[in-house]
């Protein structure tokens, strides 16, 4: 078994002050694989210290030297791209090639489109050609906490750590203390690329510990936080007493409109994007809402590709799902399947306790309902696991009623070739993102949502601005430029 236990900072790897054990469960077996430190509110101030000792030489440091630095990280994070793809694998389930692909490609994908987005930032600019002497000035927010889940662990790192690096903003990373092991590879990753000492700095602690002690920091300048809306309200509150930012990418209930004109593949992308990562994403699309006059073909079809979609060990090649990521997770969506039985949708594929041949590991059965309603806790609540509300409508105007009708608004989707009702639903669909006809957003478009689903926006320009403050200048001396 791995053992963990220290924490990043200064530049240097050091025990806890404050720390207690904790075990690493692997779900595909429920067994512990590695040991770690939950540190306490000693470990977090030193760690703030470091970030704040280091935020003035940092702040100020040519930005093109932060650049350079970035580029190193991602050559690094290249060259450990399998441990990093074996770490999530083992600590959160994901299949090993999802894991390659997918999880670890994610990072690459963030730290490349940022790199590519920073040449678009302008640190000082001119306000107007009317006002010569004013100066708009973008600079760091200053100490940043950083908060990530353990559902897609470097995507979520390198949202966050990645433009905070870029703005020169200084850091504390706490990661999810039940996926730990792939953000102490990406502490080595920033060690290797000769990141200065106390501008990064990583602390594993639980959210009542670590999280509260950082979110109410005096010191701490802003909070980046993604996970549950609960939690997130939480944070929310802890930092309202010394009035920090607060960015937060919170849950989602993803409404996914299917018409009658909808394409051949609609039915079984839309299938497999909410199944992927065993449904462990808050932009999955959970309530598939289908037009009447193909509904019961589209239930039919739901339901052959949710018997085939195969579960199985997070280890084992292929394509398939993995398990849940936790006792408390398998737990948690048991109780909501039961609850789509008990008000009364139609149970299609799936239902209670592990698929056949599965007796150990935190599986779940990909779960199917049919003719639920709006008002059902399953079309409500984020389950987050493989489950799939499928709900009628008769028009436009119904659908997209049923499609807003939700505390969330982070991702949307509709499929139809009519390109006008396409373009309609999109400036009316309440979300942050909408996806239409499977086509996926491009490179540096920005990831966030609007009510419930949380503030701010991360990727691309958008991401490196939320971690900058914008300063007016008068008076300003153009000779010595």
């Amino acid at each position: 078994m791995l053992e963990k236990r220290q924490f990043y900072i200064d530049g240097t790897w050091c025990d806890p002050l404050a720390g207690q054990s904790s075990e690493v469960i692997n779900p595909s077996t429920e067994e512990p694989c590695a040991v770690i430190s939950l540190g306490g509110a000693a470990d977090a101030d030193m760690a703030v210290a470091a970030a704040k000792a280091a935020l003035p030489e940092w702040m100020h440091s040519a930005p093109r030297d932060r650049l350079a630095l970035v580029q190193r990280i991602l050559e690094v994070y290249k060259s450990r791209a399998e441990d990093m793809a074996q770490a999530i694998s083992l600590e959160m389930g994901a299949p090993i090639d999802l894991a390659r692909s997918s999880q670890v490609g994610a990072g690459t994908w963030h730290i490349t489109n940022f790199i590519d987005a920073f040449d678009k930032i302008d640190f000082i600019a001119p306000l107007s050609d009317n006002a010569p002497e004013d100066r708009i000035i973008r600079e760091a927010v200053g100490v940043c906490a950083l908060i990530t889940p353990w559902n897609w662990p470097m995507n979520q790192v390198t949202l966050k750590v990645i433009p905070a690096l870029l703005a020169g903003c200084t850091m504390v990373l706490k990661p999810s203390e039940i996926a730990p092991l792939s953000s102490m590879i990406w502490t080595e990753i920033l060690h290797d690329a000769g990141t200065p000492k106390g501008v990064y700095n990583m602390v594993n602690g639980d959210g009542p510990g670590v999280g509260t002690q950082l979110s109410s920091h005096p010191e701490i300048d802003m909070v980046s936080f993604t996970g549950s809306t609960r939690a997130g309200i939480a944070i929310s509150r802890n930092a309202a007493e010394t009035l920090k930012r607060v960015h937060l990418e919170l849950g989602g209930k993803g409404a996914n409109l299917i018409f009658a004109d909808a394409d051949d593949r609609a039915i079984k992308r839309s299938v497999a994007h909410c199944f992927q990562n065993s449904g462990q994403s808050c932009n999955a699309p959970t309530r598939m809402l289908v037009e009447r006059a193909i509904y019961d073909q589209t239930v039919e079809q739901v339901r052959e590709l949710a018997e085939a979609t195969r579960v199985g060990p997070a280890q084992d090649p292929g394509k398939h799902i993995g398990p849940v990521v936790s006792q408390t997770q398998f737990d948690k969506i048991q109780t909501m399947i039961q609850k789509g039985m008990d008000e009364g949708a139609r149970l299609v594929a799936g239902g209670l306790g592990r698929p056949e041949g599965l007796n150990r590991g935190y599986y779940v059965r990909p779960t199917v309902f049919a003719d639920v309603t709006n008002d059902m806790t399953i079309a409500r609540a984020e389950i987050f696991g493989p489950v799939l509300s499928i709900l009628p409508f008769e028009t436009e105007e119904e659908a997209l009623r049923i499609a807003n009708d939700t505390v969330y608004g982070l991702t949307n989707y509709v499929q139809s070739q009519d390109g006008a009702r396409r373009n309609r639903l999109a400036l009316q669909l309440r979300a942050g993102m909408v996806e239409m006809n499977g086509k996926s957003r491009g490179a540096g478009s920005p990831f966030g949502g609007m009510k419930q689903s949380g503030n701010g926006r991360e990727g691309g320009v958008w991401g490196i601005e939320d971690f900058l403050e914008v300063k007016a200048v008068s008076g300003w001396a153009n000779d010595a430029e």
